[in-house]
């Protein structure tokens, strides 16, 4: 009996959340073609979630069955490749110091380049130019970024202004008055 109930919690178990899946080729056409859609759709988005969140560099090429090409990239896909290609070389033949120092620089350049590129585009859609590029959850996002900007702008200068009356006031009371006769 214990053997059993063990069986049947042990097999119910199996059935919570998602089915697993045989990992061979799928023969009908349409569900390998969905499938296909599915998945590499999902792994562009894990790959650029690996990009931004680690700050990694990420390269992904994919081709079809067809032969179309899909690929992402955080950079650029040769870029990447090369990079590649030399850590490839570079582990039969280590570089030296200053070579790993000037990699790293480069990588480093690379990074506060496409920051620098990211801060203008910001700094373009604040102005309001350049808004072609963004979706509608991006301008909304904006927009409710330039309003909170705006009543903080508005704020401080009502405070200013504030501060100067009370100044101007203090000093009418504060000067004496000098009677001509």
């Amino acid at each position: 009996m214990e053997g059993g109930a063990s069986n049947e919690v042990a097999e119910s178990s199996k059935k919570i959340g998602r089915g697993k899946i045989e990992i061979k080729r799928i023969e009908n056409t349409t569900n390998r073609q969905v499938t296909f859609c599915k998945r590499r759709n999902g792994l562009l988005k894990k790959a650029y979630e690996l990009s931004v969140l680690c700050d990694a560099e990420v390269a992904l090429v994919i081709f079809s069955t067809r032969g179309r090409l899909y690929e992402y990239a955080n950079n650029s896909v040769r870029g990447t490749i090369e990079r590649y290609k030399k850590a490839c070389s570079d582990a039969v033949n280590p570089p030296t110091v200053t070579e790993a120092n000037t990699q790293y620089y480069q990588q480093e350049a690379s990074k506060l380049r496409r920051q620098i590129r990211d801060i203008q585009n910001l700094n373009r859609h604040i102005l309001g130019e350049s808004l072609g590029s963004l979706n509608f959850k991006e301008l909304k996002n904006l927009e409710s970024r330039l309003e909170k900007g705006i009543s903080r702008v508005r704020s401080k200068k009502h405070e200013m202004l504030v501060a100067e009356i009370e100044y101007m006031q203090k000093r009418v009371k504060v000067k004496p008055i000098f009677l001509h006769k």
